[in-house]
């Protein structure tokens, strides 16, 4: 199960950063309700694309900048107002997920790495580095930043206004 974390008033919780998350997952996991992890940045993209190969879950993109498919489905700089926005206000994807694109990057589990030369199925990302995984683009991005294969990766102890996560629920007690 996938599960964003928001903030007040429905928004997604911003200005965290990958250390911030993971001592939180701890202590959330300490509490016996569950096993929480980021999602790794394959599940991640398995979760926006939801069966579609194009750039967006609902279609291809036609313009770097604004784009009319992305308008439906996420925030991004074309629509966003300049800032965070409500939860839920664009369309979902195929598996009823919301919030794939845009609005805040999602940082995966991951060491950012190189992909593998060869096919590997559910693969866990690079095995050393210290940058981790960004998925998603936000408010603030050109549609091209939003699409489901874009990577991005950052130090996990920086902090900004776009930057939030999407856990994955393992299992319950």
């Amino acid at each position: 199960m996938v599960i964003p974390l928001y903030c007040g008033h429905n928004c997604p919780v911003e200005y965290v950063s990958w250390n911030d998350i993971q001592s939180f997952i701890d202590t959330l996991n300490a509490m016996g309700e569950g096993s929480y992890t980021f999602l790794t940045e394959a599940q991640w993209e398995y979760a926006s694309r939801a069966g579609s190969d194009k750039a967006f879950t609902n279609g291809d993109i036609s313009n770097i900048t604004a784009d009319s498919n992305l308008d439906v489905v996420g925030w991004y700089s074309n629509n966003s107002n300049s800032s965070t926005n409500t939860v839920a206000q664009k369309q979902p994807n195929a598996l009823g997920i919301y919030d794939m694109h845009g609005n805040v990057w999602e940082w995966c589990l991951d060491l950012h790495g190189v992909y593998p030369t060869n096919s590997v199925t559910d693969p866990t990302g690079a095995s050393s580095g210290s940058d981790r995984i960004q998925r998603g683009g936000s408010w603030a991005n050109d549609a091209r930043y939003c699409r489901s294969a874009f990577r991005a990766y950052g130090d996990p102890s920086y902090r900004h206004q776009y930057f939030g996560v999407r856990l994955r629920l393992l299992n319950t007690p």
